[in-house]
């Protein structure tokens, strides 16, 4: 199917029903899994393509997916429309890079209108800020608040050995529009080994004094890449006793519904969060799940079981075959992960690389 004009997308019945849905019809049907977590939190990558090759996430030589088998972004739309009906509040559009998707403004501006309705608290992107710079204030105007900026490094040498074709000075001209425009930034970095551990204070301090919350995360056992992950394996409990050595750290309860836990730093006065799926797994409170651009619903990050949400969403036009097929997947929602990296283990725990399921 071809996209949908950036004009708008026609009216689909299942999906008009379920804007009304949070506006005054009564609160819609939640998602609770086999170990009574409620799923509330959906993650859906609109593209498997990127205009970066970050080393941790995929080899320099993709072979990417043939289109027809991409969703378009009306039925991105009406998948999301689903689960919001269903009891989604929260819904993150990631890649890939999310903004390199051909009219992707238009989805975001089509999904807006869960927020205007209030069945959607709020609508989020994860990105690496190379088309910040164009879309920022647009992105604002569709109704996004806070976007996630991928950065490794600010070294601007290390950082294209990093992703291989990014340009740092493109993406803090990004931060700068995101900031003009009214959007809050976190940055996300993964902690590499040997790579980007001796800056990590120095990050801090700079996404700190720039009003940037900081989040580190542990390189996950993800696809095959050219390299060793247990070489690029940095567990993130060594770089917070080295933090702690030099910093006051607190605990607070602040979540952004996602697995990151905070902590303030007294000296700075801002915010860091660690995920930590290596040394210490969020699973009991995962309220998560995530969709591939092709419509595949995995439940767990870690695992490979998934539910085929593209077949029932072509069938018909109405909605009851893929919300059949959502209700059926939530049921079989694993307790965990099972990630594991060490020189025993060079296979990684899932094949399927992260610009495939969604950062």
């Amino acid at each position: 199917m071809a996209d949908w004009p950036i004009s708008g997308f026609p009216v689909h019945p299942a999906t008009d029903a379920a804007a009304g849905a949070g506006a005054g019809a009564g609160a819609p049907a939640s998602l609770i899994d086999p170990f009574g977590r409620e799923v509330s939190y959906l993650r859906v990558s609109v593209t498997d393509r990127c205009d970066f090759r970050c080393v941790y996430c995929m080899a320099e030589d993709m072979t990417f997916l043939p289109k027809r088998e991409v969703l378009s972004l009306e039925e991105l739309d009406r998948l999301c429309s689903a689960f919001i009906d269903k009891g989604v509040r929260k819904l993150r559009l990631t890649g890939g890079e999310p903004l390199v998707r051909k009219n992707i403004m238009s989805l975001f501006r089509s999904l807006g209108r869960h927020l205007d309705t209030g069945a959607l608290d709020e609508l989020t992107v994860t990105t690496n800020g190379s088309q910040l710079a164009r879309y920022a204030q647009e992105l604002y105007d569709c109704g996004v608040r806070r976007v996630n900026v991928s950065m490794d490094t600010l070294d601007e040498e290390k950082f294209k050995r990093i992703t291989r074709w990014g340009d740092l000075p493109k993406v803090m001209a990004g931060l700068e529009a995101a900031r003009a425009a009214g959007l809050q930034c976190k940055i996300n970095a993964v902690a590499l080994k040997g790579v980007n551990e001796d800056e990590i204070e120095g990050m801090m301090a700079w996404a700190h004094g720039e009003g940037y919350d900081l989040t580190l995360i542990e390189t996950m056992p993800l696809g095959e890449i050219d390299g060793d992950r247990t070489d690029q394996y940095l567990p993130l409990s060594q770089v917070r006793a080295r933090l702690m050595d030099r910093y006051t750290l607190e605990d607070i309860p602040y979540k952004t519904g996602g697995p990151a836990r905070y902590v303030t730093v007294k000296e700075t006065g801002g915010r860091m969060g660690f995920i930590t799926p290596m040394t210490h797994n969020f699973c009991e409170s995962c309220n998560r799940v995530r969709v591939t651009c092709t419509g595949m619903l995995y439940m767990c990050l870690g695992q490979d079981d998934s539910a085929d949400l593209r077949a029932p969403l072509r069938a018909s036009e109405g909605n009851e075959l893929l919300n059949q097929a959502i209700d059926e997947a939530i049921g079989r929602k694993p307790k965990g992960h099972d990630f594991i990296i060490d020189r025993r283990s060079k296979t990684p725990a899932v094949g399927r690389h992260m610009s495939v399921t969604g950062g």
